[in-house]
């Protein structure tokens, strides 16, 4: 009786570990799909509808407060700013794919790698590609909830969020930084 006691002790404590390091295996395998431009290994690491629709909502904010509330006050306002929520929303379908988002983590720009330029390539190829989490800011914001802060060349911090779906664990938001 005493085995089996302990055995379901050391199981539990393998689980709990195996979750609790869940979040750093997912960035290590998600930076990998990056350096080696695998897209259906990083879509596996992606809950893509919630990250669609945060982004949607963070750029239709920047386009109203960009546009402001007098300029949307009168009817060609208002019109005019919901095609612009609706194109917004509509590139961010596009963009928010397994080689969009690789580009973004990346560091590249995403409108050179969807108009088909090859990226720059050093003589070793892609294993010599940074890692992509190399300088982030990791924490535990809830058991459920790991971020990633990277900041950009001008130093604006973007946070990509992976949340816990069970026991593993999925890339859901990417917080711009602020405008």
């Amino acid at each position: 009786m005493r085995k089996w006691i302990i055995l379901a002790g050391v199981l539990l404590a393998a689980l709990l570990a195996w979750t609790a390091a869940g979040p750093y295996l997912t960035m290590h395998a998600i930076g990998k799909a990056v350096r080696e431009e695998n897209a259906a290994a990083l879509a596996r690491h992606v809950d893509f509808p919630p990250l669609r629709a945060s982004l949607k909502a963070q750029l239709g904010d920047r386009l109203a407060r960009r546009v402001g509330v007098e300029a949307q006050s009168g009817w060609l306002g208002a019109l005019g700013a919901t095609v612009a929520n609706e194109l917004a929303g509509g590139a961010v379908d596009l963009m928010v794919t397994p080689y969009g988002l690789g580009a973004l983590i990346e560091g590249r720009k995403v409108w050179n790698r969807a108009t088909g330029l090859p990226p720059p390539r050093t003589e070793a190829g892609a294993a010599a590609r940074p890692d992509p989490w190399r300088d982030a800011q990791r924490r535990y914001e809830s058991t459920s909830r790991f971020t990633a802060t990277v900041h950009t060349d001008d130093g604006a911090p973007v946070v990509f969020v992976l949340t816990r779906q069970g026991v593993r664990w999925k890339l859901s938001d990417i917080r711009l930084p602020p405008p």
